[in-house]
């Protein structure tokens, strides 16, 4: 029996301990208390129940542990489990091709084949008892899927020429920015033929390949806004026809997409942007009300993703340090109650201060694990408390104070309710409260205060609260 198969075995027994000797078992979402909820939100094309009170959380396998692989990986499945952790978005597990490649170990996103696995990660059948150990922990597992384009040794290449954009002179080309015209300058990869529908129908049976035989969750589409619409509402068709259940995210921003029901989740990239700039004191906490009245104007379905990190932003703008210095886990507190589903990237609870090379081998170094109280009290809370929940099931955010520093709200659902306030600068600030907080427990805290309608509360420099019952 290989390591990871006694390892499937040992997290179903931690599972098992997890459920059954835990006085409160706060990971666990009691579905049966909102019945008459769900049964109020279409069922055409929803958030799949199990999703309706997730997590996301990135895993990048090369630079997780120093090992690299799928079994080193698996070992963390009951440490992220405790931390209250929900989907595990993989980055590319796929071969990488090695023509025009960059850097030592080249690009996730420059994939061989679709059906296979990296061999620096280990085999198919340690990717397939990954998924048998998460799923026995009852955590999902997306894949990153890379439908715009492919290596430069994809299978495809060989024998389909026709399935590549080509130039004038029948040359397969790289990726083009729609909005220039010009090369994206990702010369690592070759842009993919949309308009061959044999092409389509491949990409679309890779998929199911991993949906039907391998028995994954769902997919983070990359550079969702560049493939054609049409391709997504055949694509996600099959996909559900398949299963039902699958969680569909774009890595986009765009209405269109889900207001025409594409994917049940967008990237929040304009929030992320607002909170940069709020940090670095370019903007203060009026700007989240107008990102909130142009989002709802703008998007009638889906939820959005929202995060202080992610790989591009780690490897390529900075770490949450370089980026949001002391205000990093105030921000984290906003991501975790806002209207939207909460990213964390692997390595945030260590915490990872440094940016992680792309193109090499960079082990993340889990060593300390210090923030990881911290995010496992945030995502126990959003599990228990269904006004925390995502999109419809959960509760509209209502501000209570009009400050240009402290971003104060309350969310309530069903006799759930929270109320967060954060001091989104690096000065002292005070405002008066304008409702009364009774019998709310804090959650970093433990305290229950009673704080009166009216009273004036004092705020340190990124300070944030937590109420909820």
């Amino acid at each position: 029996m290989s390591s990871l198969s006694k390892l499937v075995m040992l997290s179903a027994l931690i599972c098992s301990f997890i459920f059954t000797s835990c006085k409160d078992d706060s990971t666990k979402v009691d579905i049966s208390q909102s019945a008459k909820t769900d049964t109020a939100i279409s069922s055409e094309f929803a958030l799949p129940t199990w999703a309706k009170a997730a997590n996301i959380y990135e895993v990048n396998i090369r630079q997780y542990t120093p090992e690299g692989t799928f079994n080193a990986f698996a070992s963390h499945l009951p440490r992220l489990k405790r931390m209250g952790v929900d989907i595990l978005w993989l980055m590319p597990i796929f071969p990488i091709s090695e023509e025009k490649r960059k850097g030592g170990l080249g690009s996730y996103y420059a994939v061989s084949d679709f059906r296979n696995v990296n061999p620096e990660f280990g085999s198919m059948q340690d990717m397939e008892s990954l998924i048998t150990a998460a799923h026995n922990l009852d955590m999902k597992i997306i894949l990153d899927w890379v439908p715009n384009h492919t290596g430069w040794d994809h299978v495809w290449l060989k024998d389909h020429k026709e399935y590549y954009t080509q130039d004038k002179d029948g040359n397969v080309i790289d990726p083009i920015d729609p909005g220039t015209g010009e090369s994206w300058g990702w010369t690592d990869v070759a842009d993919l033929n949309y308009d061959n529908k044999e092409m389509r129908a491949e990409m679309i049976n890779d998929m199911l390949m991993w949906v039907s035989d391998k028995k994954i969750d769902g997919f983070r589409f990359d550079v969702a806004h560049n493939v054609p619409d049409d391709f997504w509402k055949e694509a996600k068709t099959k996909i559900l026809e398949a299963d039902k259940n699958q969680f569909l995210l774009a890595e986009a921003e765009i209405a269109e997409q889900m207001n025409n029901e594409l994917f049940h989740m967008a990237y929040g990239w304009e929030f992320h942007h607002i909170i940069n700039d709020i940090a670095k004191g370019e903007k203060d906490a009026h700007a989240i009300d107008g990102w909130i009245a142009k989002n709802d104007e703008e998007y009638k379905k889906g939820i959005k993703m929202h995060f202080t990190s992610n790989h591009d932003e780690n490897s390529w703008a900075g770490t949450v340090f370089e980026r949001m210095k002391d205000s990093h886990k105030a921000f984290a507190v906003l991501v975790s109650t806002f209207d939207g589903m909460p990213l964390i990237y692997g390595g945030q609870e260590e915490p990872l201060d440094r940016r992680l090379a792309f193109f090499e081998k960079d082990d993340i170094g889990f060593k300390n694990y210090k923030y990881a109280d911290f995010y496992t009290k945030l995502n126990q809370l959003k599990h228990k408390n269904e006004a925390l929940w995502n999109g419809p099931h959960g509760g509209k955010l209502v501000k209570i104070t009009d400050h240009k520093n402290i971003y104060a709200f309350t969310r309530s659902k069903n006799g759930n309710e929270v109320v967060v306030m954060i001091n989104l600068s690096a000065d002292n600030q005070s405002f008066q409260l304008s409702r009364s907080i009774n019998q709310m427990t804090e959650l970093f805290t433990g305290n229950k205060p009673t704080i009166k309608e009216g009273a004036t509360i004092d705020m340190k420099p990124w300070e944030y609260r937590v109420y909820s019952k």
